[in-house]
């Protein structure tokens, strides 16, 4: 057979190992790779009768090729946000547009991703991303493309996983980052907010917190009250012998009867840009408490670098299921972990649900921090 894999959406920690993974396993059973760079713009963009766009959007994978990618983060195919289900105008390439009738909205060039894929001779196609991307990646199936999906996210927020690659490190990162910045907050003596990745999901605020043992942490499941928090940040100050307190929050929290912050234009899936509630926190926390705040948003600090081990087994791991479905013939699944297992569900089980934290068992809603008294019977990550 001949597979062709694509890495879409955000980049993780791990996603070179899972292709590495793949490849290796495909080459020993037989089988042909082809990686499609940039995500689902490398079928949008190719075009069969220009071979310029061959070698930028298509390269051909084996052990050679991906012998030391699992060595790095990131994904060495690049990736993109692109919904070939709904291009604007200005992303359309050129070669799809007729000039008598120019798109003036945006156009669904899923016929062309199509013809890419039976020009290519893809027999399976594994796309590796979010909700967003396996999302395209179950419409495809839907179209008669076989396809085994494999979930990415450092916000851990697929639905029909517990797991997706890149959340670990995503926490190893900010645990230790947090620790880090325990020493200019407690040389000052100030409160630190630090914001985390994490859309609609808390479980990276949340478990980082949990980790970290910081004071208190803000989720985005759970509007909070800015007097409150204000409040038992004070609190937890004056009660520290150093004498400073730290809290992390989600960039998809909000507050009571307020509004999720989001900025600029939305992508190709609807998304605005999150991110700018742990300062608007901070500014209104100094107004009412007068003291000293560190801000501090993690960012891309929390997907760079390489995986740790946890993503680099679950990586791996989940390379390896994808091979045993597409062996069996089994496609139109997703790779996944549940209750500490591994196993499968079907490819369009993303867009069936919402992926949150189960606030009644983890998290104290009074508090704002995270609550966890029963672990006997948890997987290892609680979910």
């Amino acid at each position: 057979m001949r597979l062709g894999v694509l890495t879409g959406g955000g980049d993780v920690p791990g996603l070179n190992a899972c292709i590495k993974a793949l490849v290796y396993r495909a080459e020993d059973e037989g089988h042909q790779v082809i990686g499609i760079r940039r995500g689902w713009k490398g079928l949008l963009n190719y075009n069969p009768d220009d071979k310029q766009t061959h070698a930028r959007y298509i390269l051909p994978l084996d052990k050679k090729v991906v012998r030391i990618i699992d060595r790095s983060g990131g994904t060495f195919l690049h990736t993109s946000r692109t919904n070939p289900a709904k291009v604007h105008p200005k992303h359309v390439p050129d070669f799809l547009i007729d000039p008598s009738h120019p798109p003036t909205t945006q156009l669904d060039c899923t016929d062309h991703v199509l013809r890419v894929i039976a020009h290519l001779g893809i027999d399976v196609l594994v796309p590796i991303g979010g909700d967003d991307t396996l999302g395209y990646g179950a419409h495809l199936h839907s179209q008669g493309v076989p396809i085994v999906s494999i979930p990415k996210t450092m916000d851990n927020d697929v639905f029909g996983t517990d797991y997706c690659i890149g959340f670990s490190t995503a926490v190893t990162r900010s645990v230790n980052l947090i620790t880090d910045l325990r020493t200019p907050t407690g040389s000052h003596e100030r409160i630190a907010i630090v914001e985390l990745f994490g859309r609609n999901s808390g479980e990276t605020s949340l478990v980082a917190a949990y980790l970290s043992g910081v004071d208190r942490a803000v989720i985005s499941e759970v509007p909070f009250d800015i007097e409150k928090l204000s409040d038992l940040l004070l609190k937890d100050k004056r009660e520290n012998p150093s004498n400073y307190a730290m809290l992390t929050i989600s960039e998809g929290s909000r507050m009571v009867e307020g509004a999720v912050i989001e900025s600029g234009n939305a992508d190709a899936y609807g998304h605005r840009k999150l991110g700018g509630i742990g300062e608007i926190t901070a500014q209104e926390i100094k107004k009412r408490t007068g003291e000293h705040i560190i801000y501090q948003r993690l960012a891309y600090l929390m997907r760079s670098g390489s995986p740790d081990s946890l993503d680099r087994m679950v990586a791996t791991s989940f390379g390896n299921l994808a091979m045993n479905l597409i062996t069996e013939g089994r496609t139109g699944q997703m790779v996944a972990l549940q209750g500490g297992q591994y196993t499968s569900v079907p490819a369009d089980t993303v867009s069936q649900g919402v992926k949150r934290v189960d606030v009644a068992e983890l998290y104290d809603v009074d508090a704002y921090r995270p609550k966890v008294t029963h672990v006997f019977g948890k997987p290892m990550f609680l979910y």
